[in-house]
Formats: structure tokens, C-alpha cells, sequence
């Protein structure tokens, strides 16, 4: 089938929808007629093997959302399907597209400039007629980095040594020692051959001479082994944000491996360790710490400093009766959020029994003991243990 076929057929009357129909419609129609028109429903029926093959055709372009694009604009082009050559073209309709864009369609299959990349995206063909290598996007690379917890609450910019896959230095990414390497046969050097996967249209895989390069190196590079690629060390600084988590993975665009032929970099993913802080803990946005208080300060109440992580002390005041274990919260003093702001500072009371005891101390707790023996702050334990 030529390319001229391909931009006369109306693959909308085909399927019997509009221009402007929906996938849904398209896939709709498509089962519809697929089923009435299937070979195994119309044994023998030759027109109805010709009439599947058309419908299989026509949805293997209009189902898929790029190549039906591609579609369009062609049948747009050309007026919306069938050609119509001007004056002095006798009205001949088997003129070679190649004519049209000084190349030879008949016998390459394909033809110069913008065009022979559209009409040979949509149809799996050569490409263009001066054969050119596609540009490579380059690997992504993954690597850790470990932190303190206060890089990791403030950020902090950290140097990474990453080795990565690179264009060989010896023979500037060609493969070849000479710097000359020729066009892949097989492929043509699209770095791709084209697999049948029926209804007049292929598939296509890497391909398997030149894995997908595109090039063949005649001579090939001492160093890369004619891959065109080498293995690259460098050392990078890298902007880690503030907040970030223990073992959270972050995704830098383009600082990856670089590409090939003119290809865009691929993107450096960085795990992040974040080591253990002495006073401080995290929960989500908030930092935690755990803050001792004297008897006397929990019963009595008053005010405690309590220290922030990279900033001055802040004060909380204890009302009288303040539990053990009893948590309060100073605001804005925690993690920094993604949107800029700060989470809270969570502070714990513990009350803490001192080991040694002056002989006045001792005295002045005894003494309290004595004024509250008859409270027994285990009663209500006792009660709650007998059940109903």
C-alpha cells in the first residue's frame, strides 16, 4: 500500500463517525463493526475479510490519540483526503510524492523533509530520504545522601561524585576511532526495525545490530568498544530543600546522565539519610523534645526555657497541676513546610526525681507526706479494676 493510499482512505467513514468523535465513540464503533464483520462470524465471505482488514486499519490509527493527529493533519493538508494535482498534472493521479518533495517515495518509501517525518511516524516507514540518527535522552541515575537533622529541617547544599554513562571523550560519542562511523543498514539509521503486529501496521523495537544507535563504528573506539558511550565520574553540587524526611527520594530534572546526539539529559533521583539529632525528634512537620521540670514546677506551675532547634530559647508557662507525660506546643518553632511556613515545636514534661536528697529536702518531704497521707491517688485505680 502506498502513502497515497494511506492519506486518500477516510478512516472516519470507515468507522462510521465524525471527524470530531470521541475515543469512546471510536472504540464503540470499532467493536461494533469488528464483530459483524469478523472472519470467523463470515467464513468463506471475502468481502467481509476485506471489509476487517479496512476497520482494523482504520482503528489502529484513529484509536491511537498521536498517529490519528498525525492523521488529521496530513488529510488537512491535502484537503481532506484525495489529491488533487493542479494544471499540467493531466489529471494523472499515480504522481509519486517524491515528485512533490524531491525525493523518491516509491522506491524508499519514504520522502524529504518535515512531511516524510510526519507521514513516517504515522505509518512506521524510514523516515526521511537523507537518513538521520534520532537524538537519545540520557540514563537517570540514582544515588544517596545522608544529612544531620539540622541539614535536613534547614536544607543544605551537599556535594555528589556520581558516575554515569557519558559520550566517549576518545572519539566524541561516535563509536568509531576515526570519528567516521557509517549509517546502520539494517535500521537505516532510525535505531529501530519495524515488527508486524497486523492490519497493515507495525511495531517497532531497538534495533538488534546497532542497539538502537543508529551508527555502526567500522573501526571501533579502543576506549568505549565502538558503544560511543564511557563511563564518567563527576562531581556535582546539589541543593537538597529544607524538610526534607528520612529515607525520601527526590527527583532533580535534567542533572542526570547526558544525552546522546543532541538528546536532553535524564534526571538524578537522590535518597536522602537523615541522621539522629541528641535533643530533638521529628513527627510530620513538628519537632519533639522532652523537657525535665521539677516537682515543685508541675505542682506549683511557672515558667520553663525551653531550647529550639538553631534559634533562642523560648518560654512555656506550667499551670499548677501539670501532669507527667503532659505535651504543650510552641508554634512556628518546627520542620519547614512546602509551602514555606513551619510546623510546631512539641514539648513533653517530664518530672524529674532527683537520686539524692539534702537533709532539708528530705525533711520538707516528709513533711508533705505527712500533710497528704490520707490521699490515695491509687483508689481510683483499684475501683476501676473490679470491673462491673
Amino acid at each position: 500500500m502506498s502513502t497515497k493510499d494511506f492519506i486518500e482512505k477516510d478512516y472516519y467513514k470507515v468507522l462510521g463517525v465524525p471527524k470530531d468523535a470521541t475515543e469512546a465513540e471510536i472504540k464503540k464503533a470499532y467493536r461494533k463493526l469488528a464483530r459483524e464483520f469478523h472472519p470467523d462470524a463470515n467464513k468463506g465471505n471475502t468481502r467481509a475479510e476485506e471489509r476487517f482488514k479496512e476497520i482494523s486499519e482504520a482503528n489502529d490509527v484513529l484509536g491511537d490519540p498521536k498517529k490519528r493527529k498525525e492523521y488529521d493533519e496530513a488529510r488537512a493538508l491535502f484537503g481532506n483526503g484525495g489529491f488533487r494535482p493542479g494544471p499540467g498534472a493531466g489529471g494523472n493521479l499515480n504522481f509519486d510524492l517524491g515528485d512533490l518533495f524531491g525525493g523518491n517515495a516509491q522506491s524508499s518509501g519514504s520522502f524529504g523533509g518535515g512531511l516524510g517525518d510526519v507521514f513516517g511516524g504515522l505509518f512506521n516507514r524510514g523516515g526521511t530520504g537523507t537518513t538521520r540518527t534520532q537524538p537519545r535522552r540520557g540514563q537517570d541515575i540514582d544515588t544517596e545522601v545522608t544529612l544531620s537533622f539540622t541539614e535536613a529541617i534547614e536544607g543544605a547544599t551537599v556535594p555528589l561524585r556520581m558516575s554515569s554513562q557519558a559520550p566517549c571523550k576518545a572519539c566524541s560519542g561516535t563509536g568509531d576511532k576515526n570519528g567516521t562511523p557509517r549509517v546502520c543498514p539494517t535500521c537505516v539509521g532510525t535505531g529501530q526495525v519495524a515488527r508486524g503486529s497486523g492490519g497493515g501496521f507495525s511495531l517497532t523495537d531497538p534495533c538488534p545490530d546497532c542497539k538502537g544507535r543508529g551508527l555502526i563504528a567500522e573501526h571501533p573506539c579502543l576506549e568505549c568498544k565502538g558503544s560511543g558511550r564511557a563511563k564518567s565520574s563527576r562531581t556535582m553540587q546539589v541543593r537538597i530543600p529544607s524538610g526534607v524526611t528520612d529515607g525520601q527520594r527526590i527527583r532533580l530534572r535534567g542533572k542526570g546522565a547526558p544525552g546522546e546526539r543532541g538528546g536532553p539529559a535524564g534526571d538524578l533521583y537522590v535518597v536522602v539519610h537523615v541522621g539522629e539529632h541528641p535533643v530533638f525528634g521529628r513527627k510530620d512537620d513538628n519537632l519533639t523534645v522532652t523537657v525535665p521540670v521539677t516537682y515543685p514546677e508541675a505542682a506549683l506551675g511557672g515558667e520553663v526555657r525551653v531550647p529550639t532547634l538553631g534559634g533562642p530559647p523560648v518560654t512555656l508557662k506550667l499551670p499548677p497541676g501539670t501532669p507527667n507525660g503532659r505535651t504543650m506546643r510552641a508554634r512556628g518553632k518546627g520542620a519547614v513546610r512546602k509551602d514555606g511556613t513551619r510546623g510546631d515545636l512539641l514539648v513533653t514534661v517530664e518530672v524529674s526525681v532527683p537520686k539524692d536528697l539534702s537533709g532539708k529536702a528530705r525533711d520538707a518531704l516528709e513533711a508533705y507526706r505527712e500533710a497528704t497521707a490520707g490521699e490515695d491517688p491509687r483508689a481510683e485505680l483499684f475501683e476501676a479494676a473490679k470491673g462491673d
